[in-house]
């Protein structure tokens, strides 16, 4: 088989060297851009997101399969082109960040997933066509509470695009119904949400539930917040006993906020 070169364009420039101390949601960092490159970037900040391409240089490239580290204590082995796991025969590594400016030759961005003096492969724009609204993926559910909060909240904050109380209402009603119900891109999962249009965008965010093929997701505008899930029979419903700021949420344990039934 012919042998393929790659030349890095940049590196990265990140707060953490430790793979491990690397958050799940990613982090903010720079790409620093090699100055030969530099016309490259020509009007790429008319762009919100952008794929950034990597090559994980300190990974293990002799593992096939593995256990995903977020997920819970289980002996549930994949493989590694089922996961996006940083060890693989070739470390290749893309991850969708938000881009907040750039300075030259340097790119900051958001939510990258790489450590310091990683090689940068390429950088390409985020485009509409990318986007897969409702996809069936493994359910891999990590292990660690604070771990499934931060990418429950990126899936909502990109559907809603606000830190807002619905956002915080909808987070935590979708936490406490994965554990009843487990994988909430589940086509059998139904979702119905009565109350405000805010809440309702959150839950379809995490959700992914859609209004048709299949009609996972049914909203009724009111005046009070109630979500049911439904699953083979099994209906769990949340009832919120008023309408919060997002201050006053901060204060407040689940069972304050709404009941179950």
């Amino acid at each position: 088989m012919k042998e393929i070169r790659l030349r890095p364009i940049g590196t990265v420039k990140a707060g953490t060297g430790d793979i491990y101390a690397m958050s799940k949601e990613g982090e903010s960092a720079v790409v620093e851009v090699k100055e030969e490159y530099v016309p490259a970037l020509q009007r790429i900040q008319e762009n919100s997101h952008l794929w950034i391409i990597c090559w994980f240089d300190k990974a293990d490239r002799s593992v096939l399969q593995t256990m995903p580290r977020i997920m819970e204590p289980e002996p549930v082995d994949f493989g590694v082109f089922a996961l996006r796991c940083f060890s693989r025969p070739n470390p290749i590594a893309i991850t969708l960040v938000s881009l907040e400016k750039v300075e030259g030759n340097r790119v900051y961005v958001a939510g990258l997933d790489a450590i310091e003096g990683t090689p940068v492969l390429d950088i390409k724009p985020y485009f509409e066509q990318d986007s897969i609204f409702s996809p069936r993926t493994s359910y891999v559910k990590p292990k660690d509470e604070e771990v499934r909060r931060g990418l429950m909240h990126k899936l909502a904050y990109r559907h809603h695009k606000a830190e807002t109380a619905a956002l915080e209402l909808g987070l935590r009603i979708c936490l406490e119904a994965e554990t009843h119900f487990g994988h909430l891109f589940d086509l059998e999962l139904f979702v119905t949400v009565k109350g405000s249009r805010e809440l309702a965008d959150v839950i379809q965010g995490i959700t992914r539930a859609r209004l048709a093929n299949p009609p996972r997701f049914t909203f009724v505008e009111a005046d009070k917040d109630e979500v049911i899930f439904t699953k083979k029979g099994k209906k769990l419903t949340f009832t919120v006993k008023k309408r919060y700021s997002l201050d006053a949420l901060q204060g407040l344990a689940d069972n304050e906020i709404f009941s179950l039934t």
